[in-house]
């Protein structure tokens, strides 16, 4: 049985919650999100903390209670604070830029490729080789993460590609003669 749900979710003094009936929408400094909640999750504020109460007595009500409980909680550390992916380009010739809302790479492909950066997210380029992903939303961010990366993932041989920082490529040996 799922306890994550027990734990309450503390409010920041700069964020604001508003309960719609089945929405939530939070509101902070990074922006503002809203979720819609699942039926069988209720949601109670009281003294600055969120909980949340299975409505019937099942394990897939209290699992979604958790779940719904980690995705109002990544909402409120998004506003407050904001989520950030760092992602690193190796590769001879390989290297980014942002030019208005489109990110612009050169990655040994014979044609340039450029990815549109949707809303509610901001990258930055730090040098020519470090890419920054930058929002309020943790999915968003994560996401638009991934689709950086999959334009060219790190290959085992030399490690030429797009990595997040935090990645360790393991190395394979090369043919031998």
């Amino acid at each position: 049985m799922s306890r994550i749900a027990n734990a309450p979710v503390r409010l920041p003094e700069e964020v604001e919650v508003s309960l719609d009936g089945e929405a939530v929408r939070v509101k902070g400094p990074q922006g503002e999100l809203e979720q819609d909640l699942h039926p069988t999750v209720k949601v109670e504020e009281e003294e600055g903390t969120l909980r949340f109460r299975p409505r019937e007595d099942s394990r897939k009500a209290v699992a979604f209670a958790g779940t719904m409980r980690s995705i109002l909680d990544n909402m409120v550390h998004g506003v407050s604070q904001g989520f950030e992916r760092r992602l690193e380009i190796t590769g001879v010739g390989y290297r980014a830029d942002v030019q208005g809302s489109t990110l612009n790479l050169q990655l040994g492909f014979s044609h340039p490729v450029a990815y549109g950066i949707p809303d509610g997210v901001n990258v930055e380029v730090q040098g020519q080789t470090n890419v920054v992903v930058r929002g309020a939303s943790k999915v968003l961010v994560g996401q638009v993460a991934a689709d950086i990366r999959a334009m060219r993932p790190p290959e085992p041989y030399k490690g030429k590609g797009i990595r997040y920082s935090d990645e360790r490529i393991i190395r394979k040996e090369a043919k031998k003669k």
